[in-house]
């Protein structure tokens, strides 16, 4: 059991390594589609706020992200600047500004999903279908059962 345990322990750094934005970036120059694009690193706001499926607020995103306070402010701020989030009232409270993906940050989330999407089919490509379930579904209980510890 704990060769097992070390070796899900060796599996997950390599793949928070590998899916940090500037490997993406570098995997998608190499493939030719595109460079390093200074929007990819907004886009775990936009992806937590479309996750959420739901408008959120700093605060929130803050907390869900796992960052301080100042450092969500400053991403929000250059994702609405950028184009990608765009701040409305709050139906419920019309004082307080709530965040919403736009159009183009929605796009640019659906555009790097697609790529994902296409580098792990690659990866998977000679695996039996049965094995590509069985990985999806043991993975997806893992990260659940991970995600309930905090």
């Amino acid at each position: 059991m704990t060769d097992a345990v070390a070796e899900v322990e060796r599996a997950m750094i390599a793949i928070r390594r590998s899916q940090q934005r500037r490997a993406l970036s570098r995997l998608a120059k190499e493939r030719g589609r595109g460079g390093h694009d200074p929007v990819h690193e907004l886009l775990d706001v936009v992806e937590e706020l479309a996750e959420r499926g739901e408008a959120g607020t700093v605060t929130a995103l803050s907390t869900a992200m796992g960052v301080d306070q100042p450092r969500a402010s400053r991403l929000v701020a250059r994702a609405v600047e950028q184009g990608l989030l765009r701040r409305v009232a709050d139906q419920h409270d019309g004082r307080r500004a709530v965040l919403v993906p736009t159009e183009a940050g929605q796009a640019h989330l659906d555009e790097l999903h697609a790529f994902r999407r296409a580098v792990f089919a690659e990866v998977m490509a000679d695996w039996p279908a049965d094995d590509r379930a069985t990985f999806g579904r043991l993975l997806t209980d893992f990260v659940r059962g991970y995600g309930q510890l905090s």
